[in-house]
């Protein structure tokens, strides 16, 4: 009996799929609906709006002290007129009060430095002994801290002034430094700072080296801590720089009063904000934009030097690796 060979089965492609090549997938197009067009479209006219309200008046403000005062009201208000409208307009404010603008601006610098100073010799081992040390009351200190914090600095300027005036400052320059000082946002900003970026194993190894409290807070948490420092210190420059209400109260004199406060006796001497301003040494438009300038040249410097340490501060403790 004999038997029939093994039969092989070949396996074909199906009738679909054999000789097809298989293509590259393309990629899939989005498709826009009519309803996102339009929520871009309202997003962008909303900010352009916005642009236009914040920028318009800064470029105003730049070019109106190359114009005269006539030309400001008549010609095209984003017209450049001469840079001899700048030097007349410097002449006329600086012919105001024999020079009080540059009274004024040394003023500004020494309070909001002598202040400075002051608020970083006291902020930064405040913040630090909040967040890494251990003390009776440390709870009750930081919650004072935030709640002072969030109060608006006009309501504090009464009780300031009555504390100034009973001890016989009132009217020197320690009636505006001494305010200034006080600064609990940034005791709160080196608080969230040293409790987040500084780790606590970093300065009990210090401690075991034979470190002193004192010398843990210099040689360790201090190089550390260049980043807030700088914000701290940005952060009270600026805000004692344009602080008005706290001044204008405190100082009775002229020749003491800041930039800010100054600004407040250009208008006052103004025909065009007060009519019994009388006719001598009458400041107009040029002279007033051209002050205003000036007064923001020093915050503006101090911005672009500091951009970096901003940056760094800012983003401490936003990312942990």
């Amino acid at each position: 009996m004999t038997t029939a060979p093994p039969t092989t089965v070949r396996r074909t492609q199906p009738p679909h799929t054999a000789g097809a090549r298989t293509s590259p997938r393309k990629p899939m197009r989005r498709i826009h609906r009519p309803s996102s067009l339009a929520a871009r479209l309202a997003w962008l006219i909303v900010m352009g709006l916005f642009l236009l309200f914040f920028c318009v008046p800064v470029v105003w403000l730049l070019l109106a002290p190359t114009k005269t005062d006539s030309q400001i009201v008549r010609d095209n208000p984003f017209s450049f007129g001469s840079l001899g409208s700048i030097t007349d307009a410097w002449h006329h404010l600086y012919a105001f009060q024999d020079g009080a603008i540059l009274t004024w601006l040394q003023n500004s610098a020494v309070y909001t430095f002598g202040a400075l100073v002051v608020t970083l010799v006291t902020s930064i081992p405040a913040g630090y002994a909040l967040a890494l040390t251990q003390f009776i009351g440390r709870r009750t200190l930081l919650t004072i801290t935030m709640l002072v914090m969030l109060m608006p600095t006009a309501a504090m300027v009464l009780p300031l002034y009555l504390e100034i005036n009973a001890v016989h400052l009132d009217g020197t320059i320690w009636s505006v430094i001494l305010p200034f000082s006080f600064f609990p946002f940034g005791v709160y900003l080196t608080y969230i700072y040293f409790s987040s970026n500084v780790p606590a194993d970093l300065l009990a190894a210090a401690r075991i080296d034979g470190c002193s409290e004192w010398q843990v807070f210099r040689l360790v948490a201090m190089p550390l801590a260049k980043p807030v420092i700088a914000l701290v210190g940005f952060f009270n420059f600026v805000g004692n720089w344009n602080n008005f209400f706290l001044p204008f109260v405190m100082l009775p004199d002229s020749s003491k009063y800041p930039a800010q406060v100054g600004l407040n006796n250009l208008l006052a001497a103004s025909p065009l904000f007060n009519t019994s301003s009388g006719t001598g040494n009458q400041i107009l438009r040029p002279e007033l934009a051209l002050a205003t300038l000036i007064t923001i040249v020093p915050v503006l410097i101090v911005f672009l030097f500091s951009q970096r340490a901003l940056v760094s501060g800012m983003l401490a403790g936003a990312t942990k690796e």
